[in-house]
């Protein structure tokens, strides 16, 4: 929702606080279950102040969809066009995604739950990111078998099961445990690719690569709330 007219930054960050209670609320009680009373109560606001932030209700689910939705694709979107090897792509894409469920656990939880409350146009909105985000997953896919580094007969299948051995994982992580994303990106992309034929061979060089990514390019982090630094000409 834009910022009213008027309204400082002061206002933006009362409203993003309201979003991430409300995100927690939602995962913990369910959206269809939480009144607009339960949310004021947590935050200290009467109904008619709440509005004023939030709009409304599902203004609110919205905008947890979009604090998940708008930074991962545009991540993803930047890695997919990155001049790499397609199975280092996946493999950064995944940690990416990784990341972020470990970041925003309550929203991920709601995104994953609740975005079918969701009606018209913010429905569409919705469902046209996630489709977006399966394409840069299933084109990175054919790419590396088209090189004969994968062995696929349904690229959408693999997408599928890429995405299901992601997606779950917000169900039982636990952030500051044994595991982080970067660890659970190898793990489940050796899974991958080796399910998908990939030689070890090809799994040991794409971790070497993915370090060095790491290492040389700082200013290209797989966080997607972080910012792409521009390389300067000639550097």
């Amino acid at each position: 929702m834009p910022r009213p007219p008027g309204h400082g930054p002061d206002f933006e960050v009362r409203r993003q606080k309201i979003i991430d209670t409300a995100a927690e609320l939602f995962a913990r009680q369910g959206y269809a279950a939480t009144s607009v009373n339960d949310l004021g109560r947590a935050v200290g606001l009467a109904k008619g102040a709440l509005y004023y932030y939030i709009g409304s209700k599902e203004n609110l689910l919205i905008e947890i969809q979009s604090r998940v939705m708008s930074p991962l694709l545009s991540r993803a979107r930047q890695i997919a066009e990155l001049d790499a090897d397609p199975l280092l792509r996946l493999r950064l894409l995944s940690e990416s995604l990784l990341t972020i469920i470990f970041r925003r656990l309550d929203h991920i939880w709601v995104y994953e739950h609740d975005y079918r409350s969701l009606t018209g146009d913010e429905l569409h909105t919705l469902l046209g990111q996630r489709s977006d985000f399966e394409h840069l997953i299933t084109g990175l896919l054919t790419e590396a078998a088209e090189q004969d580094r994968l062995r696929l007969t349904e690229p959408r299948l693999a997408t599928l099961q890429f995405l299901n051995l992601h997606n779950h994982t917000y169900q039982w992580v636990k952030p500051g445990g044994r595991w982080d994303p970067a660890y659970l990106s190898r793990e489940y992309c050796a899974t991958l690719f080796r399910g998908f034929g990939a030689a070890d061979g090809d799994l040991t060089l794409t971790e070497e690569r993915a370090t060095m990514f790491h290492r040389d390019r700082p200013e290209l982090p797989l966080d997607p709330e972080a910012a792409w630094e521009p390389v300067p000409v000639g550097s």
